[in-house]
């Protein structure tokens, strides 16, 4: 199973995959579903350095047709920026993947 880290600053835990910015997170989305490889697990931060923002990643989901992670978490320190990413996974992810 992979993982995907979205974080510019932040080091992964171990095992994850690094997506520094939201056109890496998109990258490794779009390889994973290509391969048919299943994403397990999901963290973003919001804030990914610049103008770039995990919502263009969290949008890709929404608008594309591959499988959600089974399990998303946010570790955003930006207050608005985590209620907007958990409050997009809550409305189109599939019940349950949202993790606290």
């Amino acid at each position: 199973m992979t993982k995907i880290w979205v974080d510019d600053i932040r080091l992964p835990p171990d095992g994850w995959i690094w997506a520094k910015t939201s056109d890496e997170a998109i990258a490794a989305l779009s390889n994973a579903d290509e391969a048919g490889v299943t994403i397990s697990e999901m963290s973003f931060d919001h804030d990914l350095g610049g103008d770039d923002t995990a919502r263009r990643v969290v949008l890709w989901l929404c608008e594309m047709d591959v499988d959600w992670p089974e399990r998303i978490y946010c570790h955003s320190a930006n207050p608005v920026g985590y209620g907007w990413i958990t409050g997009m996974v809550e409305r189109y992810a599939p019940p349950g993947t949202l993790r606290r």
